[in-house]
């Protein structure tokens, strides 16, 4: 659970924007969205390939 302490005389606008900005930063809304849905192993894995070839050929097409 995130919390934020409201200084005597902030701003709550403040306050709700140092919110956000920790909610962003400590990953929370990605977490939440991998839990929303069930994924099987073998999605993820294949997924993590997926992605490791993609990153794999901007490496390379950027050394040519």
């Amino acid at each position: 659970m995130l919390k934020i302490q409201v200084n005597t005389g902030e701003n709550i606008e403040r306050a709700l924007k140092r919110y956000k900005q920790k909610f962003n930063r400590t990953g929370t809304r990605r977490e939440l969205q991998v839990r929303k849905q069930y994924a099987k192993p073998s999605v993820v894995r294949r997924a993590e390939i997926q992605k490791a070839e993609y990153v794999q050929g901007l490496k390379d097409a950027e050394q040519i």
